[in-house]
């Protein structure tokens, strides 16, 4: 079996060396120990396609969701006192990711969950470091989200909805687990007209570096 030339965990750079674009590291294996590392710097890999190395990043800027300016529109807080569905954590982990591969986002050819990434963070879930939200109607999953926890802070990676508002409540359901473990906010990487609305603002590497090594210090047990 031929060695691996990086050494694991990888001992990732420090995120304020990070290029325009915010790479730090490229081609370094995405495997559970990796991913704890990255995730409790500020990066996370960020690949474009299966057929490149995966570039690893802390971007510039970062968006997160506060859930003290959390806005939940009216009709959003209508579906969630009538829904009928149900809502697990960690129940379907590998069918969610799967559906998150699967769903189809304007703009965007084929998808950046290639098969290496969902074996990395699948074997982190066994592990007890990434966590999934399911919505079931009945037996059927149709809905849900799946991240990482950096060691007190919960990092968002993706999420899908096969019925309207599916994704949303599971968010909300996020929300209240994590909010009854004393978190604040949650990292959502990247600022999406979707989360725009919600609430979710950007704030810069270094205010986010400093918010995350606070969550690390604090250490709250979120799942």
């Amino acid at each position: 079996m031929r060695k691996s030339a990086f050494p694991e965990p990888y001992p990732f750079p420090d995120p304020a060396l990070a290029d325009e674009e915010g790479l730090l590291a490229l081609g370094v294996p995405v495997t559970p120990a990796n991913l704890r590392a990255a995730y409790a710097r500020g990066i996370f890999p960020w690949p474009f396609s299966a057929r490149h190395p995966v570039p690893w990043v802390s971007p510039g800027e970062r968006a997160v969701l506060e859930f003290d300016n959390l806005h939940v529109p009216k009709t959003l807080r209508q579906a969630r006192r009538r829904t009928p569905w149900t809502f697990s954590i960690d129940r379907a982990f590998e069918q969610v990711m799967a559906a998150c591969a699967a769903a189809r986002r304007p703009g965007q050819r084929g998808t950046w969950i290639t098969p290496a990434m969902r074996a990395g963070y699948c074997a982190l879930h066994h592990a007890g470091g990434a966590h999934s939200v399911e919505v079931w109607d009945g037996e059927s999953l149709i809905g849900g989200l799946y991240g990482v926890d950096a060691g007190g802070l919960f990092t968002g990676e993706s999420m899908f909805h096969l019925a309207p508002n599916a994704s949303k409540l599971a968010l909300l359901h996020l929300v209240d687990h994590l909010t009854a473990r004393g978190a604040g906010w949650i990292d959502i990487q990247q600022l999406t007209p979707h989360f725009e609305v919600l609430g979710a603002r950007v704030i810069t590497r270094d205010e986010f570096l400093s918010r995350l090594a606070l969550e690390r210090n604090l250490a709250r047990q979120l799942f």
